[in-house]
């Protein structure tokens, strides 16, 4: 059984797993303005609590987040569409951190057809 002092040092640990969870979540780490990105995909990882692409553009390899699940199945987003290789046009906002080669992905343009991932903010 683990003593006092672990006790409150595990609780305070885990209250900054939340903290580290959100980090990314919701909108306000990106900028307001629109920000398009082409490239072509190189990695894939779909599932909760948002997808994410790896994409090489021409400045670099870029991480964009796309929407949750459910978003990407209205949208009509599958896997085979994700799959590495195929180019993608990405329109959303950019990390406010001018640093970081991420980005908030709200459509896709594949073969030319749009997916859009969030018609209400569009």
């Amino acid at each position: 059984m683990p003593d006092r002092r672990q006790l409150i040092l595990g609780l305070a640990a885990a209250g900054l797993v939340p903290l580290a969870a959100r980090a990314h979540h919701g909108w306000g780490w990106a900028e307001d303005q629109e920000f398009s990105l082409s490239g072509v995909i190189r990695g894939v990882r779909l599932g909760n609590p948002h997808g994410e692409l790896d994409v090489e553009a021409a400045d670099g390899l870029w991480t964009a987040e796309i929407g949750q699940p459910y978003r990407n199945d209205r949208a009509g987003l599958t896997e085979a569409l994700l799959a590495a290789g195929t180019e993608v046009t990405l329109e959303g906002h950019r990390s406010r951190n001018p640093d970081e080669r991420l980005m908030k992905a709200e459509r896709l343009i594949i073969a030319g057809k749009l997916y859009d991932l969030y018609p209400d903010r569009s």
